[in-house]
């Protein structure tokens, strides 16, 4: 079967990067949403633990539950808001406050230009009222940045309309609040030392898809896919190849199968433009369901090691290629 290969070295290198530029390893969060970003909700949670990563972000109670013993604190993106002591969660609207439960610890997120999820600045006010009236633990306050990655302006035109959620909340005499709108790009372009928590995703599994004129970390990539050959045999110059004999051998090959598709969530792509895996061999004509054919005989073959590479084939982000890949892919602690 297909292996995931999880490289604890590169791993701690990467929060250690990320620790040093925030000045504690405290104040980091590890994003650990969506299987870990396809990398295994399990195995990171233990690792980042293991590195003394108290703080962990995920996307329901589903995924805290099954990492709570790992960390002190889970803050829960997208569920309802319950009672419980390790967990708190983001209240993305007025109707979230309204749908939570009474002693939740509820962390609420201010809409400062990403108009995905949050309440407006102009209904803060009102939130914070029913917060209370609503008997819920306040435990902080959120934002995200839309454009911190790229070459603009935006990023400090967020960061000023978030630096008015934090007057307006002191103004009230709110204390033990703690603010955070930094992501992976927000850190390594400013200065995050003043932050009260940062919260690193793709960045701790070593990418970053920053413009290169902020001048990027040289992190690691975590995750290295391999498959492994299934069947060989020797083909003439003619043989068409695959589904729809999309390819044709141009000379006497030997050519293998690899127990690696789309089912597994390699891109399908376009087989009159394959993709040349980490071992440098394109693959032949087109991805099926639960396998590959390659020019190669090797017993194991790498598929990528670098998640950015494949994007840029692709024409997508290292994101969208990490988190396709199937949670029953084995994946193993290097």
């Amino acid at each position: 079967m297909a292996t995931i290969e999880i490289n604890r070295e590169n791993l701690y290198f990467n929060l250690n990067w990320f620790s040093k530029k925030v000045g504690s390893k405290d104040k980091i969060a590890v994003v650990l949403k969506d299987n870990a970003y396809g990398h295994g909700l399990e195995i990171m949670a233990n690792l980042c633990s293991k590195f003394g990563i108290t703080k962990a972000v995920v996307r329901d109670y589903k995924e805290a539950r099954s990492i709570e013993r790992y960390f002190q604190e889970i803050l829960i993106l997208g569920d309802y808001p319950i009672k419980h002591n390790k967990f708190s969660f983001v209240l993305n609207s007025i109707e979230d406050i309204k749908r939570a439960k009474s002693g939740s610890k509820v962390e609420l997120k201010i809409n400062t230009g990403m108009e995905r999820n949050g309440i407006e600045i102009e209904d803060l006010n009102q939130s914070l009222t029913l917060i209370k009236k609503r008997g819920l633990a306040l435990v902080g306050v959120l934002s995200h940045n839309r454009s911190a990655d790229e070459l603009s302006s935006e990023l400090f035109w967020q960061q000023k309309r978030f630096n008015r959620v934090k007057e307006i909340i002191k103004n009230r005499g709110l204390k033990n609040i703690r603010f955070h709108s930094f992501n992976s790009s927000s850190t390594i372009r400013l200065d995050a030392k003043r932050e009260d928590l940062v919260r690193i995703g793709i960045g701790i599994y070593g990418y970053s898809e920053i413009n290169n004129i902020f001048t990027p970390p040289k992190l690691k990539p975590v995750m290295a896919l391999y498959a492994n050959r299934t069947s060989s045999r020797e083909i003439k110059s003619g043989t068409r190849v695959g589904y729809g004999g999309d390819f044709i051998a141009n000379r006497d090959m030997r050519v293998s199968s690899y127990d690696i598709g789309y089912g597994d969530g390699l891109f399908r792509g376009d087989s009159k433009n394959p993709l040349t895996i980490a071992d440098g061999i394109p693959i032949l004509g087109r991805v099926s369901m639960d396998y590959i054919i390659l020019e190669s005989t090797n017993s194991r073959v790498c598929i990528f090691n670098n998640a950015k590479e494949v994007a840029k084939h692709y024409n997508t982000i290292s994101y969208e290629i990490l988190t396709r890949l199937s949670p029953s892919i084995e994946r193993v602690v290097i």
